[in-house]
């Protein structure tokens, strides 16, 4: 079977504390729309990626579940901490929570199911990741909860025809697939952000500039802050990183705001394609080719006023019209 790894990234620096919203956070704009998405409660995001360290004082009220598809702990299914590092920190830009100290998340209160494909070195066969994603999408909370994303930092070479099935299920059981795409700083596909179902997310740094290492293609569908990121890492300590990899938590997380923004607005649960469409609106051009920067930058402020008044859309989404992104 094809192997599935982490994208290459860079620990640029190891902290004990980080007493912040991270600066990408805020340049998505992310609290000028806290209240009204409710942070994001009740939404369930499941990350793919090497597990998450459960105790973490940020994360710990965060997590709802998780599971162990990797043979790190002896294959022990209830054994998803995590031994490398990349998991805890993706985490902690979706969900870290707001207790006054470390940092903040960007949908602050929603609900982490940790899915661990990718064992201590970053390893794991495109199985692990199938297995997965079906886990997520049978998955269902105490309160009947249901995976609504899915979000995936890692990458393959190969265009394999099971993973994509798996990811076919996902986007059509109603789930936003948000994937990293690649850090090859070249024209390139890697899987499954190659995808046109996904949500494919290149990076740019905290001046809005494309990051160099972005890996470019026509499936690329927004960028977001992935240069010298703070978040969680374990030993409940935080870290700076750079990649793909934490642009597309910050675009997982800011989907779960959009969700609850809209779903309250239109007051009834919105499709996967709606939810794309929504994710597109909210972006803004930064002059590079579509293959680099996709719809743009996301920033949850853009087309909001649209949202509030829904009657004022010129282009209406509702009985199943939907105001498409770049593809699709």
């Amino acid at each position: 079977m094809h192997e599935m790894k982490l994208l290459p990234f860079e620990v640029k620096e190891i902290l004990d504390n980080a007493e912040k919203i991270p600066d990408g956070i805020q340049l998505m704009k992310a609290q000028e729309v806290w209240e009204p998405s409710k942070r994001g409660k009740g939404v369930v995001v499941a990350i793919l990626d090497t597990g998450c360290q459960v105790d973490h004082p940020d994360l710990k009220d965060r997590i709802i579940g998780g599971r162990n598809f990797t043979t790190d702990d002896n294959g022990d299914p209830d054994q998803f901490g995590d031994n490398n590092g990349h998991g805890t920190h993706v985490a902690g830009t979706i969900a870290a929570a707001e207790n006054s100290q470390g940092v903040v998340g960007i949908a602050p209160q929603v609900d982490l199911l940790i899915l661990k494909v990718l064992d201590s070195s970053g390893n794991g066969g495109y199985q692990n990741l199938i297995r997965a994603i079906d886990y997520a999408l049978q998955w269902q909370g105490a309160e009947g909860e249901k995976v609504r994303i899915l979000s995936m930092s890692l990458g393959g070479e190969t265009d394999d025809s099971a993973l994509h099935d798996a990811i076919v299920r996902a986007t059509g059981s109603g789930v936003l697939v948000v994937c990293a795409a690649g850090n090859t700083g070249q024209v390139e596909r890697q899987f499954p952000g190659g995808y046109n179902e996904v949500v494919g997310v290149g990076a740019v740094d905290l001046s809005k500039k494309l990051a160099p290492f972005s890996t470019m293609n026509k499936e690329i569908d927004v960028v977001a802050p992935g240069v010298e990121i703070v978040s969680t890492y374990p030993g409940s300590r935080y870290a700076v990183l750079s990649g793909t990899s934490m642009a597309t938590p910050h675009v997982a997380g800011a989907a779960a705001l959009i969700i609850n923004q809209c779903e309250k607005d239109f007051e009834r649960t919105l499709t996967e394609a709606e939810i794309y469409a929504q994710l597109c609106k909210r972006t803004s051009t930064l002059g590079y080719k579509k293959i680099k920067e996709g719809n743009g930058f996301l920033d949850l402020t853009v087309g909001y006023q649209n949202v509030l008044h829904p009657m004022e859309v010129e282009t209406a989404v509702k009985q199943g019209e939907v105001a498409m992104g770049q593809k699709r």
